[in-house]
């Protein structure tokens, strides 16, 4: 090269343009994961030469080498570790080759990734041990001619300072890219903050701080801004200058469709981010994971729209999720969909007696594919016996891409078990949760059983609303990271004492509830009433109410409800198209169910379906009614 990368990146009115995705291109050729791509700089170097070519001619300023995965460690597993040299040098030479025959000037970035194993102290490998393998992969690239290197797709703050310090002892003055990668609630898997992260590689001395992978563009730009923030408010080590950025999304969160891994976003949605990277002050941007020379094409298109710069940002102040500040966990998909104004779907479902979820696991997929907003996971109903909701939660959650609500009721739980409840369904993923008082234990299977309880459930909202998501327990102490919990609470619109129940309801919207599920209705002109009445005394309520819907399934289920479920109350019309539908009862409720949704859509925010006897298939009827 004529010209050094710092050189380049420091004078560019415009950020310097990097490749996108290796493994994704490689996979849609037909290269399976679980091979090991680096040593395809060997075996199929054309396959590789094609992938750089592609994104040359898509504008990007830097290449990085194929050897994100040739350290050791990982070539181990393959049986390859010996030609660990050999293949980042391919990697390098295979890059050069590219290059030059494009005749462009072009930066080749050597390309390391993490080790594929945990250090001490969650691991077995040690510091020392880490930075050998870093320093034997690093020192192959730069006899090989790189013009820097880019560490990437880290998620251990403790292993990219191994990886800098072996940059720093086996290249010397080269420019260096550090780049961490983060969950969906913006926190490395050790937990470690965007914040945390930038200031211990801005102490390290690092020339560029960068973030990659993760989520989309629009956590990306979230988290840059908090690594920005940090770099502002510290001093660089004593010889270096201010670090600069940079930022490679993935193209949105994976999806598994028809057996293959999927991106949503499309490239005009990066050309756009492009720009706003541009503004934050990123000076290299580019691609990661499901990214392709398209989405390439789109930034370089973008970028050369602003030939003499982007203007500048102003930099606003971010909650960085320290211990007793906001927390920085993106909402849930439940919060951003009411937040938008979607007419919700949530469908409840019965945790199963024993250890099987087969059945479970198939009425989930079922509401999943039919529609459903999210599925809210009921905890001992009727106070019986069953597996406990945290569980079918985490197992529907991670088989399907649908979230749920955890109901959390107060009854039988004192404040530690509450407290460590919380704790654990937030590190299980769960963000929605439902709180409520419980069924009595006296009506269940153990009727002498513990009835207890520490908090009643305007207690609990409030609990966690400004204590757990502000980063504190119940008696002020830090947990750390705040939570991200999107609370709701019950409320029965057909209640027979009106103003108690307004008063129930005044304590949990004061508690800061962000939504609220209704018990079945029945009587859609009660139910606008009892809001009237609220609105008279309160103003409107402007909490989202989902309404709850309960199909009715024949003649005899509706006797049952009528005459023993305290609030409901039954139409003497409804009896009579039940009786009349015979046998075909069932579908006849699904009908009136989808009528009582039609009388209540304009106030309400979206419905909740408790499908009896396991029917999932008559709620994904409701569902498809709704949607259609």
């Amino acid at each position: 090269m004529t010209s050094t990368f710092l050189s380049v990146l420091a004078s560019s009115p415009v950020p310097l343009l990097s490749d996108g995705a290796m493994g994704s291109m490689l996979n849609a050729r037909g290269v399976g994961y679980a091979q090991c791509l680096d040593a395809l700089n060997l075996s199929q170097p054309a396959l590789i030469a094609e992938v750089h070519r592609g994104y040359i001619e898509a504008g990007a300023n830097v290449i990085q080498t194929n050897t994100f995965g040739a350290n050791r460690y990982k070539l181990q597993l393959h049986g390859l570790e010996d030609k660990a040299a050999a293949i980042n040098r391919a990697g390098v030479e295979l890059a050069r080759r590219v290059i030059s025959a494009s005749f462009k000037e072009v930066f080749v970035a050597g390309d390391v990734g993490p080790l594929g194993v945990r250090l001490a102290p969650f691991g077995r490998v040690q510091a020392t041990e880490a930075r050998a393998a870093f320093r034997e992969q690093i020192t192959a690239l730069v006899e090989a001619g790189v013009d820097l290197l880019i560490l990437e797709t880290f998620s251990d703050v403790q292993e990219i300072l191994e990886a800098v310090a072996a940059a720093g002892e086996a290249a010397k003055n080269l420019p260096v890219v550090a780049s961490m990668t983060f969950t969906r609630d913006d926190r490395t898997l050790l937990g470690d903050s965007p914040y945390k992260a930038a200031r211990a590689l801005l102490e390290a001395g690092v020339d560029v701080i960068g973030v990659n992978c993760s989520g989309g563009p629009a956590q990306i730009f979230r988290i840059l801004k908090q690594m920005r923030q940090a770099a502002a408010e510290a001093t660089a080590p004593e010889g270096k200058a201010q670090p600069y950025f940079s930022a490679m999304p993935n193209a949105g969160w994976p999806e598994q469709v028809g057996g293959r891994i999927m991106y949503p976003a499309n490239p005009e949605y990066f050309g756009e981010y492009a720009l706003a990277f541009c503004e934050l002050g990123a000076q290299l941007i580019g691609g990661c994971c499901g990214t392709t020379p398209q989405h390439i094409a789109a930034m370089r298109a973008a970028l050369d729209r602003e030939p003499r710069g982007c203007s500048s940002l102003v930099m606003e102040s971010v909650e960085v999720a320290e211990p007793g500040e906001a927390s920085s966990i993106p909402p849930s998909q439940l919060a951003q969909k009411l937040a938008e104004g979607k007419f919700i779907v949530s469908v409840e479902m019965d945790p199963p007696r024993g250890l099987s979820t087969h059945k479970l696991i198939a009425g989930a997929n079922l509401l999943a594919e039919a529609g459903a907003d999210v599925i809210n996971i009921a905890d001992s109903p009727m106070a019986r016996m069953r597996m406990s909701p945290w569980a079918v939660c985490h197992l529907i959650q991670r088989e399907f891409n649908i979230e749920t609500v955890l109901h959390f009721p107060t009854r039988g739980r004192n404040l530690l078990r509450v407290q460590g409840d919380l704790l654990a369904a937030h590190a299980l993923g769960i963000r929605n949760v439902f709180v409520v008082m419980g069924d009595p234990t006296a009506v269940g299977d153990y009727p002498d059983a513990m009835d207890n309880y520490d908090l009643a459930p305007s207690g609990l909202i409030k609990l966690i609303k400004q204590n757990f998501n502000a980063g504190r327990d119940h008696a002020g102490g830090e947990i750390g990271q705040p939570t991200n919990f999107f609370v709701g609470g019950a409320l029965n619109l057909t209640a027979q004492d009106v103003e108690g129940e307004i008063k129930n309801l005044r304590r949990k919207v004061k508690a800061g509830v962000d939504f609220l599920l209704t018990q079945p209705v029945y009587q859609p002109e009660a139910a606008a009433a009892f809001l009237a009445r609220y609105q008279e005394a309160h103003g409107p309520l402007t909490t989202p109410v989902l309404v709850g819907v309960l199909p009715l399934y024949g003649l005899r289920h509706a006797t049952f409800l009528n005459n023993e479920v305290p609030g409901i109350s039954i139409s003497t019309e409804m009896f009579q198209r039940l009786e009349a539908a015979g046998s075909d009862a069932p579908q006849e409720g699904v009908r009136i169910a989808l009528e009582l949704i039609a009388q209540m859509r304009s106030w309400a925010a979206g419905v909740y379906v408790m499908p009896q006897f396991s029917r999932y298939d008559l709620a994904a009827e409701i569902i498809e009614g709704v949607r259609g």
